[in-house]
């Protein structure tokens, strides 16, 4: 008779320990105090490749290698953790990754990789765009005999990530009221889901998506996985075009309440507040589960409930942008365009109407040759939302002309 899915998910975990202790699950006091809940963290940003991606890749090679154990090349498409995954697992069973990356793939996530890999993989940079470099990597795996090893839509990579639920029910002694899990392909979630429901666990789910990347909740409207039109790809840990095949076939039941979207610019904030309180790096996909407490925080008090954090994996040159875009979803930084007078004492006058905590962080002429006025980007940084409130008022009442730009997108993204 053929292992449950729990009995399978409960031998790949024990194979796991080939590569490294469970991660911990770790209390949080600063988000239990902070949402009236037992908050734990499944911190899968301190597996050997900072994300839990090892597991599934892990658990794919070696069933592929217990069927055909003369195979030796394996193929993948990934400019992160998967990749970093299939590095890390060829390198234990001494075959060779071929792995291919956009051209456009930052340099230090390649040096990861290659880092994990060793001289075991070789890694390929083909393509601008993730599509292209897919095809390539499916082109060659079909001349080269190799195996490709697919990032979430693969029946044993969905059993590596379960391994994930069995260490939680290890580690916590009993049943969490609430799993917080974040969304891309669908891997983690679908092998959780089923995991929890296969051992009769009364345990309710929440899956969190990037609102650039709503793959599962567009599945979900359609009865079926959708290719969504566009994705943000700031999220680059979870934002999928297109949720797994196999993966909805066990998500396609969930309820749509239960789905959330977080907005990327919250996740920044998200991602400054557990670096400056807790000393905890995520990169924007590992901040989805801990983000979605401020929707569910009704729902969550007096409730114990497990947030996985998937990945750590953070390049430390986007700190700024994080800051920015954290700063901005926070409402205490704000750009406008200034129709500043160009007669003596203009700029004295608007400083003047400046508060206390009111800093420029920009001052930029957008347009100098005006004879009777001029056009000024603005930023601002100050403590509290309010204090914009206070400081337009001063300007309206002084006969300012001004325009606050800093949620126009189009405008934006071609000025700051």
């Amino acid at each position: 008779m053929a292992d449950s899915f729990s009995q399978a998910a409960r031998a790949a975990t024990n194979e796991l320990r080939q590569l490294f202790e469970p991660t911990p699950l770790q209390r949080n006091d600063h988000l239990s105090a902070q949402y009236g809940a037992e908050i734990w963290l499944k911190r899968e940003d301190l597996t050997p490749v900072r994300s839990y991606k090892l597991r599934g890749a892990f658990t794919a090679m070696a069933a592929v290698l217990a069927q055909r154990s003369d195979q030796k090349v394996f193929v993948c498409a990934s400019a992160g953790n998967h990749a970093q995954g299939v590095a890390f697992a060829c390198r234990h069973f001494g075959v060779t990754g071929v792995i291919f990356m956009p051209v456009t793939t930052p340099e230090q996530k390649i040096a990861k990789t290659r880092i994990f890999g060793g001289d075991n993989i070789e890694i390929r940079l083909v393509g601008d765009y993730f599509d292209d470099t897919l095809a390539a990597s499916q082109g060659y795996c079909a001349e080269a005999g190799g195996h490709f090893l697919a990032p979430f839509d693969d029946a044993d990579v969905i059993l590596g990530q379960a391994s994930v639920g069995v260490e939680i029910l290890d580690q916590l002694g009993k049943e969490p009221d609430i799993v917080i899990l974040p969304v891309g392909g669908g891997g983690l979630s679908a092998g959780l889901t089923r995991l929890f429901r296969e051992t009769g666990a009364a345990s309710s789910f929440r899956y969190v998506e990037p609102f650039g990347g709503a793959s599962l909740t567009a599945a979900l409207a359609h009865g079926a996985p959708e290719t969504l039109e566009s994705v943000d790809s700031f999220v680059d840990g979870a934002a999928v075009a297109r949720i797994g095949a196999l993966p909805f076939e066990t998500l396609k039941n969930v309820a749509m309440e239960h789905v959330i979207l977080s907005k990327e610019d919250s996740l920044c904030a998200t991602m400054i507040d557990m670096l400056n309180v807790e000393g905890i790096v995520l990169e924007p996909a590992g901040a989805l589960a801990i983000n979605a407490l401020e929707q569910i925080k009704d729902q969550v008090k007096g409730k114990t409930v497990i947030c996985v954090t998937s990945g750590g994996n953070f390049d430390f040159e986007r700190l700024p942008e994080v800051k920015e875009r954290a700063q901005r979803f926070l409402g205490r930084k704000k750009y406008f365009i200034l129709r500043l007078p160009q007669r003596p004492g203009a700029l004295r006058d608007f400083l003047g109407l400046l508060g206390p905590h009111d800093d420029i962080a920009r001052f930029e002429y957008l347009k100098k040759s005006a004879r009777n006025f001029g056009s000024v980007l603005i930023g601002i940084e100050t403590t509290s939302p309010d204090a914009f409130e206070a400081l337009f008022s001063r300007l309206d009442n002084a006969g300012f002309v001004y325009r606050d730009i800093t949620n126009d997108d189009t405008v934006a993204q071609f000025i700051i």
